[in-house]
């Protein structure tokens, strides 16, 4: 990727129904991407991958070894994309079947340094640490930079009131895609892609990092003193518990 080239974004939505909800979100984190870039004066080429479509030739590659034409060009899109976002359903408290095969089938080191924006669409926002339980492992172990921000949508969150407060799912979209942006840009600013420390998922009624947006420190001090085993179970045995 150059500064000064167009940036290839794709987008892989597993949602099965038609229209989905998969895919609005999808299709929501696209556009806000998209106005990120233009309004740092970078163009963008998109591409969306609906798997819906490719559900069969998923299946075929996975018990042949050999990939129809389109499948082909969707993993190739895929593999030569500068950043990524992903959109899963909920099943069984993961991703769905058809999300996981289709990555089961990109090549090992195809994710490799790749941004990826994370989210996933529920009934319900019980099942929001879906995206980091399953998707952030899943991206990290193909060696995927997960932004900080991923994204659920769950069914309220479509409704009229989703924008009435900060933490509403169009808040939340326009956060997480300009990390993405900011990071294809080489702004400084995204935080750790890689998912150092532990990352706050954006779900629906979060209450936002004021303290630390605001420059406050973290309480916690991660300089203190271990204490080996062996001396906190003597001082056990010297107190007679």
């Amino acid at each position: 990727m150059t500064m000064t080239g167009r940036l290839r974004i794709v987008t892989v939505s597993a949602g099965l129904s038609k229209p989905s909800s998969t895919r609005l979100l999808a299709d929501r984190l696209t556009e806000a991407a998209g106005r990120e870039l233009a309004a740092g004066d970078r163009k963008a080429d998109i591409t969306v991958v609906e798997l819906r479509d490719l559900a069969v030739d998923i299946a075929n590659h996975l018990v042949t070894g050999f990939p129809a034409p389109a499948l082909r060009d969707a993993l190739a899109a895929v593999g030569g994309a500068d950043g990524l976002i992903v959109v899963t359903p909920v099943f069984a408290a993961s991703y769905s079947g058809l999300f996981k095969s289709f990555f089961d089938l990109v090549e090992p080191d195809a994710l490799s340094g790749k941004p990826v924006l994370l989210a996933a669409t529920g009934g319900t926002a019980r099942h929001s640490l879906v995206v980091e339980h399953a998707l952030r492992p899943l991206f990290s172990y193909l060696h995927a930079l997960t932004l900080p921000t991923a994204v659920f949508a769950a069914t309220d969150d479509w409704g009229t009131g989703a924008d009435r407060h900060a933490g509403g799912l169009p808040a939340r979209i326009e956060r997480a895609s300009g990390e993405l942006a900011r990071l294809l840009s080489g702004a400084p600013g995204t935080g750790h892609p890689s998912g150092a420390g532990t990352p706050e998922p954006a779900v629906a009624g979060q209450k936002g990092r004021e303290g630390r947006e605001a420059g406050e420190l973290d309480d916690r001090d991660d300089t203190d003193e271990v204490v080996p085993f062996e001396q906190l179970l003597a001082n056990v045995s010297a107190n007679g518990r």
